[in-house]
């Protein structure tokens, strides 16, 4: 800040020594508002944009769950098929 810059050239007076903590403040607060607006700036266009990367993700989850499915159950050597036997 301006009082930092000026704080290593001269001295501050009692004024500026005490305004010095608050503008350090602002500055951290500015800097965390800052980042918050860029992280939902970049989260909405992500949700604009969608991602690339989804029908590969859904194939794969949907050949997993084919293939953790149980579709027969063998009991006492009889294959037992669909929900109403079973």
């Amino acid at each position: 800040s301006a009082l930092d810059q000026k704080g290593e050239e001269e001295v501050l007076s009692e004024a500026e020594i005490a305004e010095l903590p608050g503008v350090t403040s602002d500055i951290h607060s500015l800097s965390r508002l800052n980042a918050s607006i860029s992280w939902q700036q970049s989260r909405s266009l992500w949700l604009k944009e969608g991602d690339a990367n989804s029908k590969y993700f859904h194939s794969v989850l949907a050949s997993r769950r084919r293939g953790n499915a149980i579709s027969v159950i063998q009991a006492d050597g009889i294959s037992l098929e669909g929900v109403t036997p079973i």
